[in-house]
């Protein structure tokens, strides 16, 4: 099995839903409660399409020509960055900011990744990252930042970014989904 790396299109968008809500169901059920996940669920997570029409967002899909070559690729993962000043947030966001960042001066956002939790762990994240943070650089940005959820830290610390300030992404009903600004610069 391979897994290729490619631009998401507007077609992806019905099984993108469906890999981030598996992905948050279940990989940060340790670091967020049931009701916060639901939430996150119809309030900040989703699909960015400003991401997919921007060509700055990922799909990672496993292909297996060899065994079912008339098979569908398989999204397993999916990941972008931004020129928006949107840290996080789908479409359903409300406090989006689609306004277009300096590269001069200002750091391009790494934006909603998502591992399907059969495929987690084996690398597929690094592989997004790696074609935002290259994608980015080549736009002329020379640093990154991020939302991380807590589930996110431990990896994106493990590739250079640092943490810059705990932030509470608005939840409604008085619930909030804990994050932490990350940044890194790419010279």
């Amino acid at each position: 099995m391979t897994v290729r790396i490619r631009l998401a299109e507007a077609g992806d968008i019905p099984a993108l839903r469906k890999l981030i809500e598996a992905s948050v169901r279940g990989l940060q059920a340790r670091d967020y409660s049931a009701v916060q996940l639901e939430k996150a669920l119809q309030t900040v997570y989703g699909v960015d399409t400003q991401l997919i029409s921007d060509r700055t967002y990922f799909a990672a899909e496993e292909v297996d020509d060899l065994v079912e070559p008339s098979r569908a690729p398989l999204l397993v993962g999916c990941g972008g960055w931004s020129k928006r000043k949107t840290l996080y947030g789908g479409d359903q966001f409300a406090a989006r900011e689609d306004s277009l960042l300096d590269p001069a001066v200002d750091a391009a956002k790494i934006r909603a990744f998502f591992v399907h939790p059969a495929w987690a762990r084996r690398g597929i994240g690094s592989m997004i990252l790696e074609a935002c943070e290259v994608a980015a650089q080549a736009a002329g940005f020379r640093r990154l930042e991020m939302g991380a959820t807590l589930t996110g830290v431990p990896f994106y610390r493990a590739k250079g970014y640092v943490e810059l300030e705990a932030v509470e992404a608005p939840l409604g009903d008085g619930l909030a989904l804990p994050i932490v600004r990350m940044g890194k610069s790419v010279f």
